[in-house]
This record gives structure tokens, sequence and C-alpha cells, in this order.
């Protein structure tokens, strides 16, 4: 049992964040409402009329709290559809974490176990840098997740106007993460060259236009400054 995410997983995770938010929120945008259904076997989730493309991350329990990745689920074995997990696996061992690499984890701890496992699916869509992830109902207390494995999803590009909320609610997104390695990680994600000083970041968003991300003593954004061209 556990009562808060490893280190590791803040440090794994945080280059994701605000780059994770601002794809969620084009993912969300890009799947019609409506009753769902999957058939797992052959990685495919169809929701509101949309035909997707998925692999599992893992299910849920909300009657203890407890989850299990896909690729630890006897049910699935060697499907296709969890490589998803699989691969959040690998990744976990090269950066030692365990949240990744244990079969399953008892969330009952956390002081809200559902945006606790929330919070993890997010993590992964991020290390993955998946186009966004899926949370349903798979049963009565069983929650599937899933993220999308198909190119029809539509990818995010920076924005000047919607760029401070989304460094800021970034960094706000992994709790104990360092806004630095954020907005970092955002940048890079974008593949945007850096300009580092000891108090900033600056770039140029992919239509010129220069930002400076400024950071104040305790290492908070302060401001996100993007110069109109």
């Amino acid at each position: 049992m556990i009562t808060s995410f490893s280190d590791a997983f803040v440090r794994a995770t945080e280059p994701h964040a605000a780059w994770g938010w601002e794809q969620l929120e084009v993912f969300t945008a890009f799947m019609p409402s409506g009753p769902w259904t999957a058939d797992l076997g052959r990685c495919l989730y169809q929701q509101g009329g949309r035909d997707l493309r998925i692999s599992v991350l893992g299910t849920f329990d909300e009657s203890d709290g407890s989850w299990l990745w896909g690729w630890a689920n006897p049910g699935f074995g060697d499907m296709p559809v969890v490589g998803a997990s699989a691969e959040v696996r690998r990744r976990g061992e090269r950066a030692g974490v365990p949240e990744f690499t244990e079969a399953g984890l008892d969330l009952s701890a956390f002081p809200d176990p559902r945006m606790a496992v929330e919070r993890l699916a997010f993590g992964a869509m991020g290390v993955l840098a998946a186009a966004g992830y899926l949370g349903v109902e798979a049963a009565p207390g069983t929650r599937l997740y899933l993220v999308p494995d198909d190119p029809s999803v539509p990818r995010t590009a920076p924005d000047a106007v919607t760029l401070p909320r989304v460094l800021l609610t970034g960094a706000g997104a992994v709790e104990g993460a360092v806004p630095r390695a954020v907005v970092g990680g955002y940048f890079a994600h974008h593949g945007l060259a850096q300009r580092p000083s000891p108090d900033a970041i600056g770039a140029d968003l992919p239509n010129g236009a220069p930002v400076t991300v400024s950071f104040d003593e305790a290492g908070r954004i302060a401001s996100v400054n993007v110069t109109a061209l």
C-alpha cells in the first residue's frame, strides 16, 4: 500500500505534464460522446460512431482501490492489446519507476484513489507520448484504461494564446513537479530549441514568436511572455 507517488514517478512524468494536458484537451474534443464498445482482440474501440485503434493500460477496481497493469492481467495473456502497458513497464525499468514495473498497485490509502488512478494513467500517457487516454466503466466497480494508437487522432501544436494556461496547468498537474522541468519538457515535446538561463527558459514558437518563461526564487512560474509578430 502506498500513500503517494514515488519521486522517481514524479521525475519521469513531470516533463510530459504540460504537453499531456494540451494533448488531452485535443483528444477529448476529437472523441464524440455516446455509448462505447471494444473488441480487445482486434485492438478496436468504438464510441459515438468513431472507430479507434487502442491499447490497454490497465484496470482499476473501485471496491478496493487496486490497479492492475494490462501486461500482468492473466485475462489478456500476451495479446497485442497490452502492448502499451508492456512499453510502460520497459520504460519504468530503465528509469527505476516502481509504479510502472510492479504488476499491481494498492491505491486505497491515497486521499482520493480515483484521482490517483487518473494521475497514474495520465503519467503513462505522457511517458508513451500517446495521443490521449480513456477511462471507461468496463463492469460495475471496474474501470478500464486505454490509450489510442491511431494516426487519426490529431496532435496538438503550441498556441501563443493558450500557452500560459497550458504551462501553469501542467506545472500543477503532477504533485511535486519542478516547473522548470515541466516547461523544458513541453518545449522538447514540440521540438523547440530552448534558450535556458538561471531564471528563465526561452524558445521560439513554430510561427517564430519568441516566448520567455520566467521563474521566481521558489522555482515557480512567474510569467509567460509571448512577443507578438
